[in-house]
């Protein structure tokens, strides 16, 4: 069943954004040197590696942090437009038609990042195919800038943003259902359109709960 959703959506998503997909490849080509698309190496379900696919928002670089700020030099102007819209990760529907991944699932991650940072706990989510979004994801939406210090963004963010997220995502792979992944869904829509006017969205209260077994995260939740 939740193949057969992932795919219906994907295919549904992908035809109505078309006109957004061929805007976005458009700016790209005419704002950076370079692809238009970026592969992304990220690791998916059973540790396996696998090119995540992502509108190309950052300049053509031979270095750099592997987590990126909202100001990150390398990032051109229309990319970040793309990534405060998200439409830099429309073309992960591709990857989700393909079985790289899923809708809803816990986003992965660079190779690096797990291989330094991941616990036993945190590899069990691994178990499931990586996702679009998660709920926690929208944790990242909404505490991504809080947590994250632009001056050390791969060492503040491996301390402070992934314990408490992947903790979500591991609580959330307990209870999922088709249903909920619908919810999360929405969510993640509401998250995204209330940011572009500067309001955050908290997890719910149910997956702070599911949490806490790996960490408790109201202490992150409530400095929103």
């Amino acid at each position: 069943m939740k193949r057969a959703v992932d795919i219906t959506i994907s295919v549904c998503v992908l035809l109505a954004t078309s006109p957004i997909l061929l805007l976005a490849a458009v700016g790209i080509r005419l704002s950076s040197p370079g692809p238009i698309f970026y592969r992304a190496l990220r690791v998916g379900i059973g540790g396996q590696n696998f090119s995540m696919l992502k509108f190309r928002s950052m300049h053509i670089s031979n270095g750099g942090a592997v987590i990126t700020v909202s100001q990150d030099p390398r990032i051109f102007r229309f990319g970040d437009l793309l990534r405060k819209l998200k439409i830099d990760e429309l073309p992960q529907f591709f990857n989700v038609l393909r079985g790289d991944m899923s809708i809803v699932g816990p986003r992965p991650e660079d190779p690096k990042i797990v291989a330094q940072a991941y616990t036993t706990w945190m590899r069990e989510t691994l178990a499931v195919r990586p996702g679009i979004t998660s709920p926690g994801a929208i944790f990242y939406y909404a505490c991504g800038e809080q947590l994250v210090d632009p001056a050390n963004p791969e060492g503040s963010y491996i301390k402070n943003l992934l314990p408490p997220k992947l903790a979500i995502d591991r609580g959330y792979i307990e209870r999922a259902t088709t249903a909920s992944d619908l919810a999360c869904i929405l969510r993640t829509a509401a998250s995204i359109l209330l940011a572009a006017v500067g309001i955050s969205i908290k997890p719910s209260t149910r997956d702070c709960t599911a949490a806490r077994p790996w960490m408790n995260i109201d202490n992150l939740t409530d400095m929103q």
